[in-house]
């Protein structure tokens, strides 16, 4: 079991309550970037079948690619993950039904033998890391945006107020939807395949008009948002890219162009589900794109904000990683 001591939700009395579930030698906590990779190296090098990681997308990145990192060093085979909902952002927890009401009774349960399903998951490859999903736009800076609401309540009684939806509604309604509306416009956005083939969605994810071939154009224009995804989530169970994960070894890029701020405003719900189709949103298909950009934009990975780019590159890692899936019982 694996988790990042500085985390908010890894309290003494969270790490109490897993150390009666799980040995206490099973259990790590990281304190500090060098700390975590040397217990990666440990975790693979006692080559255990299935590591579990406890936080939100962010934590669950981070891990992943410290123990894949540590499993190529050594040759060794990567050993299936499980993830239990502890962050913000549960957007692989969403994925393989794990919940942050019930991530104790979810993993007695577990090694109980009572789960075992696991599902094959590809991951998005984004500035040499490996990740469900990572976007540049809208969604990465009201990523900011909560993180700077959240920032401003710390310590204060209205703390609470600046976690999860609630902290996230703020975000948008004092930070993100006035700026857009102040903004001249969306950034130009040049998009082009670097990969194999690639296919045009229609509403439904099915492919339409020719394949797109390496080096041709996918989109050019304004750019509201551009993300890519292996998996339908991006936490909170909104559906952001209902398209991921249809075909193996293929990404949804997603790219918002300039629809108006009232018309995603009337349409939250739908967007949300991930029923939510327009002419001014694209979904493709896709195994490595490169994203061109008229001015600075910022960047999220894995549901962590990392600044801001005029360039980035999305691609598909060369292997899929193995989840325990917590909707199938065992027999």
């Amino acid at each position: 079991m694996l988790l990042n001591a500085r985390a908010k939700a890894v309290t003494e009395r969270m790490v109490r309550t897993l150390s009666l579930i799980v040995p206490r030698e099973d259990l790590y906590l990281s304190h500090s970037d060098e700390e975590a990779t040397e217990i990666a190296d440990w975790v693979v090098a006692r080559r255990y079948r299935t590591v579990f990681t406890g936080g939100g997308d962010g934590t669950f990145v981070s891990w992943i690619n410290r123990i894949i990192d540590a499993a190529e060093r050594r040759h060794q085979r990567t050993p299936r993950f499980g993830v239990l909902a502890l962050g913000t952002g549960n957007a692989v927890a969403e994925l393989v039904g794990a919940s942050p009401r019930r991530h104790a009774r979810d993993l007695t349960r577990y090694l109980a033998g009572e789960f075992g399903g696991t599902r094959r998951v590809d991951l998005v490859t984004c500035e040499g890391r490996r990740t469900p999903f990572a976007g540049v736009g809208i969604d990465a800076a009201i990523l900011n945006d909560y993180n700077w609401v959240k920032d401003q309540l710390a310590g204060t009684p209205l703390q609470a107020l600046g976690l999860g939806l609630t902290g996230y509604g703020l975000a948008v309604a004092l930070r993100s939807a006035p700026r857009k509306l102040l903004e001249r416009s969306p950034t130009y956005c040049e998009i082009v395949n670097t990969g194999h083939e690639a296919w045009r969605l229609d509403g439904q994810g099915r492919r339409v008009g020719p394949a797109i071939g390496p080096g041709e154009l996918l989109y050019a224009g304004p750019c509201m948002m551009a993300g890519a995804s292996t998996v339908p989530f991006y936490g909170m169970r909104m559906r952001i890219f209902p398209h991921a994960a249809k075909e193996r070894g293929l990404m949804q890029l997603r790219v918002v162009s300039d629809p108006a701020v009232s018309t995603l405003l009337m349409n939250i719900h739908r967007i949300w589900s991930g029923d939510f189709a327009h002419e001014k949103v694209l979904d493709f298909h896709a195994d490595q794109v490169s994203l061109r950009f008229e001015r600075p934009t910022p960047l999220q990975i894995g549901g962590d904000a990392e600044g801001w780019r005029d360039a980035v590159t999305f691609g598909m890692a060369p292997a899929p990683i193995e989840l325990v899936d917590f909707r199938v019982a065992t027999g």
